[in-house]
């Protein structure tokens, strides 16, 4: 029999890993290998998610530059209205300083003509008138008119985008007569006062037609050739009869009286009585140079309040965001009350220091008659002895903050 050899190492196969059940196992070797973890799985991108992630980046940023593009508009568009805001503002304030230039006196009588009914030119002394004029270099004009024997004056407005450049109208006139004509005139108005006879041949009719036709007008009648003033009195007694219309009317001072009145009233005209054409020469350079100042001195005017008296009382109070002041406005409401002390009207804010309070107060009373009694007997202190306020301005009081009537008078 062959000789059993023995193996120097035994060979453990994959198949021999795994322990019979119920065996023990066997510890484990120091020198046995731990086995290493497992390696990361990496995932290969698919070219197709890699061009939807560039789409998707493409896109927000196309949005991004869209976004900063309508803002770099905006902002351009911006700065482009706020510089034709200010182009339009400093336009407007050129217009405004060109008006305000156009305005004044010297620049105004530029634009302004007299225009002459040639009816005065028969009278000698109109030369004066003309003559005049021309060494102040006004613009004059000899043309008819709508009422004979009259001056007026027109003005030329300049071409603007607000004004077309055309010829204005002053509602200024003046008709000249002379001293016979007033005659005729004032024999006319008395024989219509009169009434059932027929009116003498005069310009009173002309004069009252016009009159009718243009109610904004404003007309003075001058009457030359005679040493009369206004309201019938002479500037010469003794010689009366030789200055004064009178004489030739057979009228006393009474009928005369009653013409200018009638003719003040009724037609709005003013009459004037001078001594001859330098006089109308020196009335009509001064109507000419007021109404060269009258259009700067309106711009200028700041309207005042009609219910606002002059004075330091009529400065108003300062109301601070605290509050601070009503008080002082309280009482200065009442105050403006008449015949209402400074005295007075502390007492009454004191007693009640707000309108509200009042207000409250007079809701708690009984009766009407209680109501405008409640500051009757509020005492006012300052000056020689107390007093109270008194039923009379409480009733006022009482009327100012519980009326309803706007129109109702509360003195």
């Amino acid at each position: 029999m062959a000789e059993l050899k023995r193996a120097h190492s035994w060979e453990i196969s994959d198949s021999e890993s795994e322990h019979e059940p119920g065996a023990p196992a066997e510890p484990e070797s120091a020198c046995s290998r731990a086995e290493p973890p497992p390696a990361p799985t990496v995932r290969c991108s698919d070219p197709g998610d890699r061009r939807r992630g560039n789409r998707g980046g493409d896109r927000e940023g196309r949005e991004e530059r869209e976004r900063q593009r309508e803002e770099k508009d905006r902002r351009r568009q911006e700065r482009v209205r706020q510089k034709e805001e200010r182009e339009r503002q400093k336009e407007e304030k050129r217009k405004a300083v060109e008006r305000v230039k156009r305005l004044k006196p010297e620049e105004y009588l530029k634009t302004v003509t007299v225009n002459i009914h040639p009816v005065l030119l028969q009278d000698s002394g109109c030369d004066v008138l003309l003559s005049t004029l021309a060494g102040l270099e006004w613009r004059s004009r000899i043309e008819e008119h709508n009422l004979t024997h009259t001056i007026s004056w027109s003005r030329d407005l300049p071409h603007t985008e607000d004004e077309d450049g055309s010829v204005v109208e002053e509602d200024q006139v003046l008709m000249v007569v002379t001293q016979m004509e007033f005659v005729d005139m004032m024999m006319s108005i008395r024989q219509a006062l009169i009434g059932g006879c027929e009116e003498a041949e005069s310009l009173f009719q002309p004069l009252c037609d016009y009159l009718n036709r243009n109610t904004g007008i404003v007309l003075s009648l001058l009457v030359t050739g005679g040493q009369y003033c206004q309201w019938g009195v002479s500037y010469d007694d003794d010689n009366e009869d030789e200055v004064c219309p009178r004489s030739q009317l057979g009228l006393h001072n009474l009928d005369i009286e009653e013409v200018l009145v009638y003719l003040q009233l009724y037609k709005n005209v003013t009459v004037h009585f001078l001594f001859g054409w330098q006089e109308v020469m020196d009335h009509v350079c001064a109507v000419t140079k007021a109404l060269s100042k009258r259009p700067f001195r309106t711009l200028q005017e700041v309207p005042d309040l009609g219910f606002c008296v002059d004075g330091l009382w009529a400065g108003g109070v300062r109301v601070d965001r605290s509050g601070w002041g009503l008080a002082q406005v309280w009482t200065r409401q009442i105050q403006q009350l008449n015949r209402v002390s400074v005295a007075m009207a502390t007492a009454v804010t004191t007693a009640y220091p707000s309108p509200q309070l009042l207000l409250q107060a007079y809701e708690r009373a009984a009766s009407a008659e209680e109501r405008c009694g409640l500051l009757a007997d509020v005492t006012v202190r300052g000056g020689a002895k107390e007093r109270c306020v008194g039923p009379e301005l409480s009733g006022r009081v009482h009327r100012l903050m519980t009326s309803q009537k706007p129109e109702l008078v509360l003195d």
